[in-house]
């Protein structure tokens, strides 16, 4: 997966560039059909604002989350982020696959 970070009016450090890649990239870890993210971390003045946009197949999942510190706002915009992931792949998988196998007492 490919994360890109953008920072308006924040310095991205090395420290917050790896904190970004180890938060948004355990997204991952439930869903390998990610293939890009784009992250934005925005300092404005009595908040930190972290929003994300995934391209993941057959969508694009978007989340944000503010708070007052930068990396709290990024651990809210992971779990964020992750639960859309997670229902985006249950909307995948089949629920109905085995139903057609169950036998009836009919049969």
């Amino acid at each position: 997966m490919q994360i890109q970070l953008t920072g308006h009016h924040v310095e991205l450090t090395p420290n917050l560039r790896r904190y970004v890649d180890r938060k948004v990239g355990r997204v991952a870890r439930h869903f390998d059909q990610v293939t890009s993210a784009r992250v934005i971390l925005t300092a404005e003045r009595q908040s930190s604002k972290a929003e994300a946009t995934l391209h993941v197949s057959g969508a694009e999942l978007f989340a944000n989350a503010t708070h007052h510190d930068m990396f709290a706002a990024i651990d809210l915009l992971a779990d964020r982020i992750d639960g859309q992931v997670r229902r985006h792949k249950e909307k995948l998988t089949d629920h109905h696959r085995a139903e057609g196998s169950i036998k009836t007492r009919f049969d």
